[in-house]
């Protein structure tokens, strides 16, 4: 299945790592969404994950916890997000995923939030509690319909027979998760870490890597783009928003502080 996120990485020689920024949808304020992702495109970021606000987003750290929270006493919902998101391929020409917890995409209908995204021109899901054996037996088929790539995440603690299951059903890229503690909680890209990039790097898998989780500036990017194609960072990205005075002007300044001299043409 060929969408933006798959030629993005048949296409993109950078020699810096491909740089995915996540950021929680109606945070800072509820109609921020589309603002933050254009800033982002303009910026140099080559793929953005919006976060779809849930109140238990167990797997997220202290930040991005906060954000979610924020999120919703703002009003954000999928149905508002994806509101927010109508026509933005008028302006956006990179990779768009959505991050979130299945138990949302149930309650709004699986079907009809596949549909909502794809006329949105979302490109891909991640999805960390979705199951691999409930997401072939339940939505496969469903995603696929709508051309919506299904990211699957590994961590260190995951057996290779897993992780080579995952390269064969998946596309788009693999999720490396850098550690076993939630977002935000790492100071860094530890030996411990290193020698995992290793591990997965020597099976020489068919899909793509994407380091996150500990990835906070231009230094740990690096490092762990040497081990991968690239990698995401939302935590320290978010407290950029939290901390922002002017939207526009204080994400070109984090982005660039990542990958200098990276700044996307705006087109379709």
């Amino acid at each position: 299945m060929s969408n933006r996120i798959t030629r993005l990485f048949s296409e993109t020689q950078d020699q810096d790592g491909l740089l995915n920024v996540y950021f929680t949808a109606g945070f800072p304020q509820i109609d921020d969404t589309r603002r933050v992702l254009a800033a982002l495109q303009h910026a140099g970021a080559d793929m953005v994950e919006i976060g779809m606000p849930y109140s238990d987003p167990v797997a997220d750290g202290e930040t991005i916890q906060e954000s979610n929270q924020k999120a919703l006493e703002n009003g954000m919902t999928i149905a508002r997000l994806f509101e927010q998101l109508e026509g933005m391929r008028q302006e956006i020409t990179i990779p768009v995923l959505l991050m979130g917890y299945i138990n949302p995409v149930i309650q709004y209908g699986v079907e009809r939030f596949c549909r909502d995204a794809a006329n949105a021109g979302v490109d891909g899901l991640i999805l960390p509690d979705l199951p691999l054996e409930e997401y072939l037996n339940g939505y496969r088929e469903t995603f696929e319909r709508y051309g919506l790539v299904n990211i699957f995440l590994i961590t260190p603690q995951t057996k290779p027979e897993r992780i080579r299951e995952i390269d064969a059903i998946g596309s788009g890229f693999i999720y490396m998760v850098s550690s076993a503690s939630v977002t935000g909680s790492q100071k860094g890209v530890s030996e411990d870490m290193e020698a995992y990039f290793h591990r997965v790097a020597d099976m020489k898998l068919s899909n793509p890597r994407l380091i996150g989780f500990g990835i906070k500036d231009r230094e740990t990017f690096l490092k762990a783009s040497r081990y991968g194609s690239g990698a995401i960072i939302g935590s320290a990205f978010i407290r950029v928003l939290q901390n922002s005075t002017n939207l526009e002007d204080d994400i070109n300044q984090f982005i660039s502080s990542i990958k200098p001299n990276k700044t996307n043409v705006v087109g379709v």
